[in-house]
């Protein structure tokens, strides 16, 4: 008859990976979205130049005259 079959190797199979190598793509992922996040968030542009001198927001009319009163009526100028 023919010869014995000959042992060229051996398959074994290779140990599980660590957590790391198994989810790392998970983590670096989850990081990576929030330093974007982050990022987005608090970074702004350049902060707007604020007038020299403030402005008021409103203005008021001025005195009215000694005497006259400012309101007007339905028939005029009030007395």
């Amino acid at each position: 008859m023919g010869k014995a079959p000959t042992v060229i190797g051996v398959l074994t199979e290779p140990p599980a990976p660590s957590w790391w190598k198994a989810n790392r793509h998970k983590v670096l992922g989850v990081t990576g979205l929030l330093i974007g996040y982050w990022i987005g968030t608090h970074l702004h542009g350049a902060p707007e130049q604020q007038p020299e001198t403030p402005r008021p927001g409103h203005t008021t009319p001025a005195p009215a005259a000694p005497g006259k009163h400012p309101t007007r009526t339905a028939h005029g100028l009030a007395a």
